[in-house]
């Protein structure tokens, strides 16, 4: 379709779902959509809607971006397990861009992610990202864009970085989930 490469990044990391398609450094299409559940079954219409308005088919695909987070572990997982799948199928690579590399920063400030009760995820230079509460935080921090702006950040990001490992969460904390009630299943032989 088009000389520049193309690359399709998104995120449902938080409480959205936000795509980008780019040619090269020019936005051909971008959306976010606000919502706390029902990303897995909007994420790839979100997609398709994306290709088509741009004339674009999956073949024409260079590279993928996904948000890996920090943020919602099952968000997370919905779209890392989407961009493998389709790096897989369209033989292309599947680059991972954490949050806080698609955070656009000032000087002096540090990227970080909301996360719940009022905390925060941190990375300062040199360190592993951490949760904070956000009331100790006394740097100037800086969030991610609106959902659309960051996937346009992810695409950026992937762009610039080298193929290596398939994209895998980034998980600062363990899931929130509390172990299931029911019994486990019998497996009968």
């Amino acid at each position: 379709m088009a000389s520049e490469p193309l690359i399709l990044a998104f995120d449902t990391s938080a409480a959205h779902c936000a795509a980008a398609l780019l040619s090269g450094d020019r936005v051909l299409a971008m959306r976010g959509e606000e919502m706390s559940r029902g990303q897995a079954e909007r994420l790839m219409p979100l997609l398709e809607e994306l290709l088509a308005e741009t004339g674009a088919e999956w073949a024409d695909l260079s590279r993928i971006g996904v948000g890996t987070g920090p943020g919602n572990f099952t968000g997370i997982r919905i779209s890392v397990s989407a961009a493998r799948g389709l790096a897989l199928a369209l033989e292309i690579p599947a680059i991972g861009v954490t949050s806080f590399e698609a955070t656009p920063v000032s000087a002096g400030h540090l990227p970080a992610v909301r996360a719940p009760r009022d905390q925060v995820y941190l990375a300062r230079p040199g360190e592993a990202p951490a949760l904070f509460a956000a009331a100790s935080v006394a740097d100037p921090l800086t969030f991610p864009p609106d959902p659309a702006d960051f996937a346009v950040e992810i695409a950026r990001v992937a762009a610039r970085k080298a193929p290596g490992d398939a994209p895998a969460p980034l998980y600062i904390r363990p899931a929130d989930a509390a172990p299931s009630r029911e019994a486990a299943p019998r497996i009968l032989s």
